[in-house]
């Protein structure tokens, strides 16, 4: 009897060990293989700030929240993805919005207003740090920025339109912090510009992310972005921030 005991305790414990190893091994396998997630969301955002289209030009001040965008807004995508190799990371995120408004102007004539705004971030960097749930990574990369503004007067003949592009480097950091099986948060940071496109833009992200299957996360919370802009006298320094929602595919 006690012989038969102690066999199954040993049982018992290799198949322990064999459970270990092999959850060990299917971490290292996926440690050691490309994992890739993309995650489109909506950005609710308000916007603020200053605005000099040319240099001879008056600034103009706004405010609008996001209940007045929408009023105006004729499309928008905004997706984000990484990638990761062992401590390496690829991150990307592209932002676009199309916004229409129609006014009058003196002598009550009416005019049409139509902004395009891009954007593209990429960048690269290495995890610094991962202990007890938490990760950092530190990136390097750049953003690049294309808006378009159109301004026509149909009842006295006249169209204007111009189109910015400039691309600000950038210097990010990520903190992720793993709080149970189905809870994270994600803090994201970066500032660039630095002169070279934009005198300064930075932005700061923070979501909470709820796991419900094996694949999927939802996301919420809020992310606010800057951006600073002086070329040839016309002038862009505003401000856009507000909640954001997600969903996002691991695979």
């Amino acid at each position: 009897m006690i012989v038969r005991l102690i066999y199954l305790v040993l049982v018992i414990v290799a198949m322990g060990f064999t459970a270990a190893a092999q959850a060990q091994a299917q971490a290292q396998t996926r440690e050691d293989s490309w994992r890739f997630q993309l995650t489109p969301y909506v950005w609710l955002a308000n916007l603020s700030g200053d605005i000099r289209p040319l240099a001879s030009s008056p600034s103009v001040s706004t405010s609008r929240t996001f209940g007045e965008i929408l009023d105006d807004l004729e499309g928008a995508l905004f997706i984000s993805g990484s990638a990761r190799y062992e401590r390496w990371v690829l991150f990307g995120d592209i932002t676009y919005a199309s916004l229409s408004h129609e006014g009058v102007i003196p002598p009550g004539v009416t005019a049409e207003g139509k902004v395009q705004q891009r954007s593209l971030t990429a960048a690269a960097g290495y995890q610094v740090f991962s202990d007890h749930g938490h990760f950092l990574d530190l990136l390097v990369g750049v953003r690049a920025w294309r808006m378009e503004a159109e301004v026509s007067v149909p009842g006295l003949g006249i169209g204007l339109r111009d189109t910015e592009r400039w691309v600000d480097p950038i210097l990010a950091a990520r903190l992720r912090s793993v709080w149970s099986p189905a809870w994270s948060t994600l803090l994201h940071a970066d500032v660039g510009g630095f002169g070279i496109g934009a005198d300064s833009t930075w932005q700061v992200v923070a979501t909470a992310n709820y796991q419900f299957s094996e694949a999927l996360y939802l996301s919420a919370g809020y992310r606010h972005l800057a951006l600073d802009r002086d070329e040839e006298g016309a002038r862009l320094d505003i401000a856009m921030g507000g909640p954001l929602v997600g969903l996002t595919w691991r695979f």
